[in-house]
């Protein structure tokens, strides 16, 4: 039928009807395809039939039984290239057939002229990116890093009814199915429905039965079954038509990331990124899919797809940086949040646009739980881009390449500052954002988890980089009502001191210079001396403290003692550990004297009862940086000095 269609034996206008209502029903050979082109060169056919009959071919590519025949005649096909009507799909069948071999400097050299005559056209952008990957050196021209869809889809009208013929057959065919524009609701005509997000079935681009593949001993990705079979046959396994398909395989992502190939990825970056466009973008708020369960299925294979691969995609950070923009904060949060946690590390540069300024909005806007779950994104994005310097960092020290299929190369210094960028922002949202909940203790608990990452950034990740936390993190976690919050601050601490002192050592030995300034040490100085006067020395609101209250007002509150009220025993995180140790030590007393625990032999097993409490921080804190001495004085207060460095 489309070789009768395509002859014109009975005129232009039944061969439009013919290919109209051309449906296959499973498989399209490829030998009537070829045959179909070569009635191309015969130049009786009208330039609007030519189109109507690639753009046929473009929706039936899926279903084609094998390509090789048609990667064979790439050639001819190419040299429809000029016809500035056929051009835009010519350039189309072209992508989606260009392998190495097919890239050559005529051709190159040919898409240029084209440029220069037609203007920066997307759908011959994206076919010079595909020849780019392939041979950069032929490809001079500078391409946009993130490019939108160049190539149309003018066959929803084919898709319905394809998708119809399929349906009521209830054929498993290759074909992306999924991607098809569903009929319009005529109560909401100007909504948007897309769903793109379904994903493709696994097929190889070669069916199995073929004569082609039997002579290629081509093993189909839908016959893989256990991971023996793909060690076995990665010589001639082929990829799928559909690259959407590989998220819903992870032996198929084994095999992508294998194969280390750029034009599958930048062929997975292109549907990945379109999907995402159309679908969460390019609809209106309430007539998109983005509420859906089939948008929150969607989300969570991408996710497990690049938790797998140990790196994000392309298409979705350049996705995340314009979704921040209009996102309310609410509408899939988790999966939101995932995604972004996943971003490779931005320079410095441009990380306040693309990444602080909305996300600070949101931040201050919204609930406690949703400062938790941001504060939890950030620290699992820098767990990310530390575990990247780590794994990718190179021997001299000097460059790190940060993602694999990512053209992004950064010096140390400037990863260093973006770290630095990162780690200001979170104490910027961090400091206000409990003064604005009033220091809860849920949020308390995610900063503080947050800083455990920051004070280790030197022996766990070898960045040789110290930050402090600002005060407004610091003095809310010291003065906590819970002892965990203070556990935790005093195990920072004490892996802060660590950090500090190796670098110290390094920095001697190798006669290196780490980013690590006098003034951070002084910070450092600064609150160890400020939380063993506190905790231990019991010299709180004393003059020449860092917290320093008028005498007379102290008088005025009636406080007993006030400089004792955030020692290890008064404190209000310790003062019921502090009641307990009393009543196991004096069972009999009606009377509660907490100064008797001051007591040299009372003081020891006070700590001895704090550690067996499971309080590890407090207990690496007290012994690294404090010299005990339990001497009671006539005032009850020990005489210690703090190690600082």
């Amino acid at each position: 039928m489309l070789d009768y269609a395509m002859s014109l034996r009975m005129g232009g206008g039944t061969c439009v009807r013919v290919l109209k209502f051309l449906i296959p029903a499973t498989v399209v050979p490829q030998e009537a395809v070829v045959r179909a082109v070569s009635w191309l060169c015969v130049g009786k056919i009208a330039i609007s039939t030519q189109v109507l009959f690639l753009r046929w071919v473009l929706t039936v590519f899926d279903m084609i039984d094998s390509k090789d025949h048609l990667r064979a005649i790439y050639g001819f096909i190419f040299s429809f290239v000029t016809e500035e009507n056929l051009s835009p799909y010519i350039c189309h069948l072209l992508y989606l057939l260009t392998r190495r071999e097919s890239v050559r400097p005529f051709r190159v050299r040919k898409l240029l002229d084209l440029q220069t005559k037609m203007g920066r056209q997307p759908f011959l952008l994206h076919l010079l990116s595909l020849y780019k990957v392939f041979y950069p050196e032929l490809v001079t021209l500078a391409l946009p890093s993130r490019m939108r869809s160049g190539f149309k889809n003018h066959n929803s009208t084919w898709k319905v009814a394809l998708s119809a013929v399929q349906k009521r057959n209830k054929v498993q065919v290759s074909s992306d199915i999924s991607l098809t524009l569903r009929l319009k609701d005529k109560t909401n005509s100007r909504k948007r429905k897309l769903n793109h997000l379904e994903l493709p079935s696994l097929s190889s681009s070669i069916q199995s039965n073929s004569s082609s593949s039997r002579s290629r001993k081509v093993f189909s990705l839908e016959q893989l079954h256990s991971f023996p079979q793909l060690l076995d046959n990665l010589h001639c396994i082929e990829l799928p038509s559909q690259m959407g398909s590989l998220l819903g395989s992870s032996l198929a992502l084994c095999y992508l990331d294998y194969v280390q190939d750029d034009s599958a990825f930048l062929r997975l970056n292109f549907w990945l990124g379109h999907a995402l466009h159309e679908e969460f973008l390019f609809c209106s708020g309430d007539g998109g899919s983005g509420s859906s369960s089939e948008a929150l299925h969607f989300l969570n294979r991408l996710l497990s797809t690049q938790h797998f691969l140990q790196e994000g995609f392309s298409s979705t950070e350049g996705f995340l940086y314009k979704f921040l923009n209009v996102w309310d904060g609410s509408l899939l949060r988790p999966q939101i949040l995932g995604l972004l946690s996943d971003i490779p590390v931005v320079p410095s540069s441009c990380i306040s646009q693309l990444l602080f300024e909305p996300l600070m909005q949101l931040f201050f806007t919204s609930t406690l739980f949703f400062k938790c779950s941001v504060i939890d994104c950030l620290n699992n994005m820098l767990l990310e881009w530390l575990t990247w310097h780590s794994v990718y960092a190179l021997e001299d020290g000097l460059d790190i390449s940060l993602n694999s299929h990512t053209p992004m190369n950064m010096t140390l210094s400037g990863f260093m500052d973006s770290v630095m960028e990162l780690v200001r922002f979170v104490g910027r949202l961090a400091t206000v954002g409990l003064q604005l909940e009033g220091c809860h203790c849920l949020l308390l608990s995610f900063i503080l988890d947050f800083y455990e990452t920051v004070c280790d950034m030197f022996l766990k990740y070898g960045l040789p980089l110290v930050v402090m936390p600002p005060a407004g993190v610091f003095y809310p976690a010291l003065f906590a009502t819970d002892p965990v919050s203070v556990d935790r601050l005093s195990y920072i601490m004490y892996r802060y001191k660590k950090n500090l002192t190796s670098a110290k050592c390094q920095q001697q030995e190798t006669k290196q210079a780490f980013h690590i300034s006098r003034q951070t040490c002084q910070e450092f100085n600064h609150y160890l001396l400020f939380m063993v006067s506190c905790l231990w020395n019991s010299k709180m609101f004393l003059p020449g403290m860092a917290i320093e209250v008028d005498q007379e007002l102290l008088a005025l509150s009636k406080v007993p003692e006030p400089w004792t009220s955030f020692d290890l025993i008064h404190h209000p995180a310790f003062l019921g550990c502090a009641l307990d140790f009393h009543h196991k030590c004096w069972p009999e007393r009606k009377d509660i004297d907490f100064n008797s625990i001051k007591a040299a032999k009372q003081w020891n097993w006070y700590m001895e009862f704090l550690f067996s409490q499971g309080f590890q921080g407090l207990q690496q804190f007290v012994q690294s940086s404090i010299n005990r001495r339990s001497v009671a004085g006539i005032s009850g207060q020990r005489g210690s000095q703090p190690t600082s460095r």
